[in-house]
């Protein structure tokens, strides 16, 4: 049955299309807001606006069967440097995409696995 596509096995592929879309979408997006004159500390704020009234409802949402881990300061640090290094190179990302354009920061994102790989052997 080698034609037959199950559900586990389309959801991942999916996934991924969705996501390199919302990517593509989001960089055409902030090119043009950035051609009007919006920030880019602005555009950041607003996506993150935007993910926490779509994603905090569905934590709450969704239906867990295991204890969580107690938030003590060491969790919550590292959630914040997380969040922090995340916005740090979102506001490289659109900089540079401010600077070029949405096929090179689109061909630079692709080249985050080789540039991850090069840093895991250097180190």
């Amino acid at each position: 049955m080698a034609g037959k596509w199950g559900y586990k096995d389309v959801v991942p592929i999916t996934a991924m299309l969705a996501v390199e879309c919302s990517d593509v979408v989001l960089s055409i997006l902030f090119k043009a807001a950035s051609l009007k004159g919006m920030s880019y500390f602005v555009y950041i704020a607003y996506c993150y606006v935007l993910a926490t009234l779509v994603f905090v409802p569905l934590a709450f949402l969704s239906n867990r069967k295991k204890l969580l881990l107690p938030l003590e300061f060491p969790l919550i640090s590292r959630i914040c440097l997380l969040g922090l290094l995340g916005f740090s190179g979102q506001v490289c990302a659109y900089k540079g995409l401010e600077l070029g354009s949405p096929t090179l920061a689109s061909a630079i994102s692709n080249l985050a696995p080789a540039f991850t790989f090069i840093l895991a052997v250097l180190f």
